[in-house]
């Protein structure tokens, strides 16, 4: 199918008159039965609230897909949740390390591992304080939650844009069974995945699980060489044990490892000089740097470049979760310990010269501890809740930068944070159909950073940073040793009307906190080093959700604007030798938007389901200091497309008594969008469509036959655009081509 047919049909086909699309979601959860081979419409129960309830219960936007979906979906790391959430997308720094969540235009723009991402991401209520713990594969998943707007009373702090809460898949006293799951793909790609679930005794449940992902080639040539680059080779396990201690008392244990050791793939470069090839500088195909070189190739993937790219990433997760019926309320306790480190390169010039050449490093180390106490009686449904974390985060660059500054340089920022805060929340019945939800959450944090970039003047005869000659001890270029604190109050303030019985109406009025911090890249002045402050978000939404008695059609639509006050945000700094790109405060923003979805099951056609979806978002900046003096207000966020859609189709019959099939496609379209504040248009990224299928065949109730396909029109789109054209160059960041394979699951009961 050609992209003009394919792009014409889904337009006649899903938008409506306005062009505006409803916002798909897979919160309708739509769920293949193997036995049957059709697809059902099934309650969809979540724990966005620390408690399972139906999701037609919570006033809250979500985006939910269960074990199946995962599977089906190859719903593999962080980036693959823009394939069930509208109004998300997700952005790398780097291809292969450092996912950016933004959801409704709230998000980071910032690489740095001591950072805090602004969507708060929890592992089995565990949560994940740096944005390097993102990295990570997924497998042997029970659910996948994205929450929208802020959600600092139940998730605390640095969930302005939103939570992402992963459910990992738990130990069953029911019986004995197990999963084989076996791919091979385009790539060399080879995978293998196993799980087991075996009660041990009548209080004793263990679950292992297993995956091995061995890819032989990557996306990436490096043209000079020759070299193929990308291959992947990344080893995952997991232990659970669940122990019943008594008719009250419940304990699970969990020990969780990864480990990989890889290739990450480079960027494409952009120059800013004219040449004989082109006129039109900077940016476009032809234009060179300040040494000459330019891209020559229309492949994305292919470049040529001077970094070792071995990737090497351990890391160990330990949680304990008891969980105890007090008989007044029930006490549960999570105690998390997650031990991460990481080795990695970045060819940031992404040319065969030394520019800006690193070799990164990322060592964290975070203890969490939560108690919560719930309980519920006729009027009040209600929580309390102490947190306490305590996170350390080493990040070292290692920077190669003869060919333009005729040195090298050594960067290291040492980051230490401890959190600590008391939340209650409350559900009021005000009436049999009126509920009044309140919630706070007092959170106070300490954190310090102990850091400096220092020129190591390697080169003969002098350095270009500091004209210190060969031979010179280290010239300290930057550095700090700092600590800030601050205190913070969040709170959520709704009202839930269930206006019939299967139908919600939701208000609701929330502020969110993200913390401060400070930048911990390379600097070459201490003023680049200064902490910035914390921001906050202050949420208005009206939202309705529901599904007929049937089951056969469900809705979800809301309406929001979000008033964002001192914004943390990427902004270009060029006050030291080296310009750089820097987290900082402007003024504000405001947000406003539209999430809507559709889901509707056949009557007609037994079997078949459409779900439908998009959103949209209008942002506006307020004016700020610029590098080339004032900004005026208008410009857009980063990362906030103004439309966004995601489409589902499938259709599963019966074949016989023991088999069935079942065929899906899908598709996401994401608006064009500016990667920095500034709307340097250098840096906007273009719209895209993405096309997905899988066909499967079930055999019985335990083999299962699937092929499937991402990106099957090969589409070319850029995930990140970065600009350092005082140096010459800039690059791209694109996401991955298309892939395609077949996947085998043998479910043994």
């Amino acid at each position: 199918m050609s992209t003009h047919l394919s792009r014409y049909l889904f337009k006649k086909t899903f938008f409506v008159p306005a062009g505006l699309l409803v916002a798909a979601s897979s919160v309708i959860a739509e769920q293949a039965s193997p036995s049957q081979g059709g697809i059902r419409l099934e309650e969809v129960m979540v724990t966005a609230q620390k408690r399972e309830q139906s999701v037609l219960e919570v006033g809250i936007n979500i985006s939910v897909v269960d074990e199946y979906e995962i599977r089906k979906l190859r719903i593999d790391d962080v980036k693959d949740i823009v394939l069930f959430t509208p109004n998300a997308t997700v952005k790398e720094f780097y291809p292969g390390i450092m996912p950016i969540i933004t959801i409704r235009g709230v998000g980071l723009n910032d690489f740095n591992a001591a950072n805090n991402p602004a969507t708060g991401v929890y592992i089995d209520d565990v949560s994940l304080s740096s944005l390097a713990l993102l990295s990570s594969d997924f497998f042997d998943l029970e659910r996948m939650e994205v929450l929208k707007g802020p959600q600092g009373t139940l998730y605390g702090r640095n969930s302005t844009a939103g939570a992402l809460n992963i459910t990992t898949a738990k130990p069953s006293f029911d019986a004995y069974h197990g999963r084989l799951i076996g791919t091979y793909g385009d790539y060399d790609l080879g995978e293998l995945e196993g799980m087991v679930n075996a009660p041990l005794s009548d209080d004793v449940a263990f679950r292992l699980a297993v995956k091995g992902i061995y890819q032989g080639e990557g996306y990436f040539e490096d043209v000079r060489t020759g070299d193929n680059i990308g291959d992947r080779e990344v080893l995952m396990g997991r232990a659970q044990v669940l122990w019943s201690l008594s008719e009250a008392t419940e304990l699970l244990l969990k020990a969780e490892g990864q480990r990989a050791r890889s290739e990450l793939g480079s960027p494409q470069f952009f120059g800013v000089v004219p040449t004989a090839d082109t006129t039109n500088c900077p940016g476009q195909p032809g234009c060179a740097n300040f040494f000459g070189y330019s891209d020559t190739t229309d492949d994305p993937f292919k470049g040529e470049w001077s970094v070792d790219p071995n990737y090497e990433l351990n890391q160990q997760i330990y949680s304990m979760r008891l969980v105890s019926d007090l008989g007044f309320a029930e006490l549960t306790s999570v105690t998390g310990y997650i031990d991460f480190d990481r080795s990695y390169p970045s060819d940031v010039d992404a040319s065969p010269f030394r520019i800006t050449d690193f070799r990164n490093s990322d060592d964290v180390t975070q203890f969490s501890q939560e108690l919560r106490l719930a309980g519920d009686n006729d009027r009040l449904v209600w929580q309390l809740g102490l947190f306490y974390a305590r996170d350390t985060i080493e990040t070292t660059y290692d920077g190669a930068l003869q060919d333009f500054f005729n040195t090298s340089i050594d960067s290291s920022a040492d980051v230490e944070a401890t959190t600590m805060a008391i939340f209650a929340n409350g559900e009021w019945a005000l009436a049999d159909t009126l509920t009044l939800i309140t919630g706070a959450r007092y959170t106070y944090e300490e954190k310090s950073n102990d850091g400096f970039t220092a020129d190591l003047v390697s080169e003969p005869p002098v350095s270009g940073l500091t004209g210190a000659p060969f031979g010179s001890p280290p010239v300290v270029l930057a550095e700090i040793d700092d600590t800030i604190d601050d205190n913070s109050v969040d709170w959520r303030l709704a009202l839930n009307w269930q206006l019939l019985e299967d139908s919600l109406v939701y208000a609701s009025i929330s502020q969110g906190t993200k913390s401060g911090g400070f930048f911990t890249g390379v600097a070459t002045a201490s003023a680049q080093l200064q902490p910035y402050d914390k921001e906050e978000l202050t949420a208005y939404e009206l939202g309705v959700k529901g599904q007929t008695s049937e089951a056969q059609f469900r809705y979800e639509a809301s309406v929001f604007y979000y008033d964002y006050k001192d914004v943390q945000s990427y902004i270009r700094d060029t006050t030291g030798e080296l310009p750089i790109q820097r987290l900082g405060n402007i003024d504000g923003a405001d947000i406003y938007g539209v999430d809507l979805l559709l889901s509707w099951r056949a009557n007609a056609i037994p079997g078949l389901s459409i779900t439908v979806g998009g959103g949209y978002l209008d942002t506006k900046v307020d004016s700020f200091a610029g590098p080339s003096g004032t900004v005026p207000s208008g410009n857009e966020l980063p990362d906030a497309p103004k439309w966004s859609s995601l489409v589902d189709v499938r259709y599963g019959f019966d074949m016989g008594s023991d088999m069935s099939a079942e065929f899906a496609i899908d598709t996401q379209y994401q608006d064009s969008v500016f990667r920095d504040v500034l709307n340097d248009p250098l840096l906007k990224s273009k719209s895209y469509w993405l096309l997905n299928a899988r066909a499967a065949l079930f055999l019985s109730e335990n083999w299962e036959f699937s092929v499937w396909g991402k990106n099957l029109e090969d589409e070319e789109y850029t995930t990140q655009e970065f600009n350092q054209v005082n140096l010459g160059n800039g690059y791209r960041v694109y996401g991955a081509p298309r892939t395609y394979g077949v996947s085998v699951t043998l479910h043994l009961d």
